[in-house]
């Protein structure tokens, strides 16, 4: 797996948590859904991730998306 990947992966299961504790426990966690869209958003735009940084600081090979 590599940076591009596991970046999708997280934005996946970070809306896909988000969206299933605003039906189960409040509706506020939709504010997280809005969060990692928009981070996303930005990151196509500006080619920067913050979430691409931390896994390349933990050794997750580079793809080439986010270089």
């Amino acid at each position: 797996m590599n940076i591009d990947r596991a970046v999708l992966a997280f934005a996946g299961v970070i809306v896909l948590v988000s969206a299933i504790l605003s039906v189960t426990v409040s509706p506020w966690w939709l504010a997280l859904t809005l969060f990692a869209g928009a981070n996303m958003l930005q990151a196509s735009i500006t080619g920067w991730c913050p979430a691409a940084r931390v896994f390349k600081k933990l050794g997750v090979p580079v793809g080439r998306a986010f270089r």
